[in-house]
């Protein structure tokens, strides 16, 4: 499935999709740039995400799970405290994810973005501190520091508010769709000792929990909170950010409001509503979105993350398919992402009215049903999640097709 000739792709983003994509796109023999507005990889830790057995199936083929399984935040219990009652509830998080899951690992988002970078920094050309500003229907693309320079393809690999989007189709309000949800990540001193354990706090329409990773020096606060409607905040306006998560979250718990006091002194912090993409296609002339950047079905409650990986092998594995005519190979990728696209943007919207509770009973609810699946043998805690949640259903039966690279591509070295 070797292309041929050489086909030049530009991958705007080096978080997860553009090296993931950048990597199967070498496979294939394509000679790949990937371009990123920050001026490195981030180190402030970010914040956990997971990934599920479709996922983890890549990274194994990538040659990388050992790394990704070797950071896991190893987060296996919960203590959930719910507002107005004296007694917490105790759950066994491994129970759970083995029940939505058959194969799983929690991973910091940062962690596993360096481990995708370091599989192709070998074989690929990254390009730190620059954006595109324009591209031309014939591929001639324009940056803010760097000079022009033409490529066959363009892939926007660069997240919910992605510039390649915005260029090619448009603003981004024409896409997204906001599903009255917020969601707050900051890094604290880890006061409370937790390893192992995350730290809940829920109330009607508001959840906060704190959580250490095993090879964190430090924690992570992270809160979810209800607002139908859209607040008044740039994505890129942290003050107005942060004081509109300490007006969710006053009064919750003296817990929660020592976590709060930590925001002006955080050396990270993220903060964005919890919205949908939706488009018709991902696609058009020469450029192709993937990620977040074509199809979030909603940050911290959709599986962003597995879903990114996949669109990014299935990406690379069409364009292969197709001798890199993107004529062929972008609609034969949208087809084959449809369906798992579809479902993820369900599974966020169930996630999300079951993590930030909209009434007492949600949050009894939240916290009894993890408790009994929690207790239940494997079997019947999976049996039980599936029938409460989809996102046990969507998880083990997302497949993809196989797309053997060329064996006269050399493997990057994994160090």
């Amino acid at each position: 499935m070797r292309t041929r000739g050489a086909k030049r792709v530009l991958v705007s983003g080096a978080s997860i999709a553009g090296p993931v994509l950048a990597y199967w796109l070498t496979r294939h023999g394509f000679s790949v740039t990937v371009v990123e507005r920050a001026s490195g990889l981030r180190k402030t830790g970010g914040h956990a995400v997971d990934l599920f057995r479709p996922a983890m199936n890549i990274s194994e083929k990538m040659g990388v799970l050992p790394r990704v399984e070797e950071r896991a935040t190893g987060t296996n219990r919960m203590t959930v405290h719910r507002e107005g009652a004296r007694r917490p509830v105790r759950a066994d998080l491994s129970k759970i994810f083995s029940a939505a899951s058959d194969r799983h690992v929690e991973v910091m988002r940062d962690d596993l973005s360096e481990i995708y970078y370091d599989a192709t920094r070998e074989d690929v050309e990254y390009v730190f501190d620059d954006s595109i500003t324009t591209i031309s229907p014939d591929g001639e693309v324009r940056f803010e520091n760097a000079p022009p320079r033409r490529f066959d393809l363009v892939v926007g690999a660069d997240g919910l508010h992605s510039n390649v989007r915005r260029l090619t189709f448009g603003e981004e309000s024409r896409f997204s769709s906001h599903i009255g949800a917020y969601f707050g990540v900051l890094s604290l001193a880890n006061t409370a000792g937790l390893d192992g354990e995350l730290l809940m706090h829920v109330g009607v329409g508001r959840t906060a929990g704190m959580y250490g990773a095993r090879h964190l020096g430090d924690a992570r606060a992270l809160f979810l909170f209800r607002s139908e409607r859209e607040l008044d905040h740039h994505h890129r306006d942290v003050h107005r950010q942060k004081e509109l998560l300490r007006g969710a979250f006053a009064g919750l718990h003296p817990d929660v409001d020592r976590w709060l006091e930590e925001l002006d002194r955080t050396p990270a912090f993220y903060f964005d509503s919890i919205s949908q993409l939706h488009m018709d296609t991902w696609s058009r002339g020469r450029v192709t979105l993937v990620g977040d950047a074509g199809y979030c079905p909603g940050p911290a409650v959709g599986g962003s993350t597995t879903l990114a990986v996949v669109g990014a092998y299935v990406l690379a594995g069409e364009l292969a398919r197709a001798d890199g005519d993107h004529e062929v190979a972008f609609p034969a990728y949208e087809r084959a992402m449809a369906d798992h696209v579809r479902a993820s943007r369900a599974v966020a919207l169930s996630a999300a009215r079951t993590l930030i509770p909209a009434s007492r009973l949600g949050v009894s609810g939240l916290a009894q049903g993890a408790r009994l699946i929690s207790a239940l043998p494997a079997g019947p805690g999976r049996a039980l999640l599936r029938l409460t949640t989809g996102s046990a259903r969507l998880y083990n039966s997302m497949t993809v097709d196989d797309y053997p690279p060329s064996p006269a591509v050399p493997r990057a070295r994994v160090e």
